[in-house]
């Protein structure tokens, strides 16, 4: 597809500027969404009448709606448009979180579910904006900064919310009003998201379409290494950081509710640095391979030393914020698969990728949560269990390492020098 300034100039180009920032804003709505609760842990466990493990999996349930409408979501791009279909899902997010502030436990699992199997619009929207309507050279800079803005929304979802719930708004009161957000900034989206052009004239059917576009995404091995690639790097914080961060700093380290809640924030705060600078650097160096494992590395040492390094070795912000930096590399992967597969595929291939990588979120979340448990014995919790209970995230982020050798190259610097290679869509 043609790139913007070949669609009309400058003036199209701005328009799809905007278009691109405003469904980023709505990634960071999202991501505050997701984040949030778990700064109101004590609270929501008091609301629901649930156990820990309980409030854990209706939590984790953003992650059951997020990852299968990755699937939705990414076919719908490239059959419909993005504005068909993104504005429709920033509104049910907001409905979602409505039904979460009801405070019935089956009604915030169902807006819990809605929230995130709307959600997943925002990215795969922005990402297809990103690599529709702009050079191919800007495009890891560009997914790079959208998981910008969502991150600083999981950053405010934690350093800003959690101190307006300690100052005394109610949880629900929370939710009800994020909920009503989602209406302005569906209407914005409409407005703005410009029109997709006309499909081609064809025989087959929409959903013969969608099915073998989603098929050939899958049956690419490439595909597949980049979404467990990055749900591997995804992990520590989806499941570590955002949902059991601050109670880790609280109960393995006797921080305050407050300091825990900053410190569990750096994490996120770093993606907000690491997503746009290392996408940057991998376009820069037209290489994405180098980038993917020297993050790997800097994130795996980082989780060794939060799990197992004395207290006090490093200033306390330091460690989750060069390992947030340094998960910035997970996003390098949407740009990989998109460069392995072809290019009216690109929305399927933003949702297959999304699809493996929360779906490890959503199956090991549980699995994370009941470990923890049981190592504890249902008694309060303590340094010990938490690292035996999250000691194989340390596996998980090795692994996307060795991942990362099979992946093919597919930097600028490589198409350059072999400019007749095609991208891979069958096996």
């Amino acid at each position: 597809m043609a790139q913007a300034e070949e669609r009309g100039g400058s003036g199209a180009l701005r328009l799809v500027a905007v278009a691109w920032l405003l469904t980023s804003v709505y990634y960071f709505y999202q991501y505050v969404l997701r984040s949030a609760p778990a700064v109101m842990m004590p609270e929501l466990t008091d609301a629901f009448g649930l156990s820990a493990v309980g409030l854990a999996s209706l939590v984790g349930l953003f992650y059951f709606g997020y990852a299968p409408f990755s699937l939705v979501a990414g076919v719908a791009m490239d059959q419909l448009g993005p504005r068909r279909v993104v504005p429709i899902g920033a509104a049910l997010l907001g409905v979602g979180a409505m039904l979460f502030a009801s405070g019935d436990p089956t009604l915030a699992s169902a807006g819990r579910f809605l929230q995130g199997a709307a959600g997943v619009f925002a990215l795969i929207g922005a990402a297809y904006l990103a690599t529709t309507y702009f050079p191919a050279s800007r495009a890891a800079t560009l997914i790079g900064a959208t998981q910008m803005f969502g991150m600083a929304g999981g950053s405010a979802g934690q350093f800003l919310v959690g101190p307006a719930i300690a100052g005394g708004v109610a949880w629900n009161q929370f939710w009800l009003v994020m909920g009503a957000a989602g209406l302005p900034i569906a209407w914005l989206l409409w407005r703005y998201i410009p029109p997709a052009e006309k499909a081609e004239a064809g025989h087959e059917g929409w959903a013969r379409k969608a099915g073998g576009a989603m098929a050939a995404v899958f049956r690419n091995p490439q595909s597949i290494l980049c979404g467990l690639i990055c749900g591997l790097m995804f992990i520590p914080t989806t499941i570590f950081d955002m949902v059991w961060g601050v109670r880790f700093l609280q109960e393995g380290h006797d921080v305050s509710y407050s300091m825990a809640v900053l410190r569990s924030a750096s994490v996120p705060f770093g993606w907000i640095i690491g997503c746009p600078l290392l996408g940057a650097l991998s376009d820069r160096i037209g290489r994405r391979k180098p980038v993917i494992i020297g993050g790997a590395l800097v994130l795996l040492a980082c989780l060794a030393l939060i799990l197992h390094g004395p207290a006090g070795l490093f200033p306390p912000f330091l460690l989750g914020l060069v390992a947030g930096i340094a998960s910035g590399a997970a996003m390098i992967p949407y740009t990989v698969i998109k460069e392995a597969n072809r290019p009216e595929h690109k929305g399927t291939a933003t949702g297959v990728i999304n699809f493996i990588n929360f779906s490890l979120s959503a199956l090991l979340g549980p699995v994370f949560a009941s470990r923890l448990m049981n190592l504890s014995g249902g008694a309060e919790r303590d340094l010990a269990d938490y690292q035996a209970a999250f000691e194989p995230l340390l596996i998980g982020v090795g692994i996307a390492i060795l991942l990362t050798l099979f992946l093919r190259e597919t930097g600028t610097a490589v198409q350059g020098a072999a400019p007749a290679a095609a991208p891979q869509t069958t096996n």
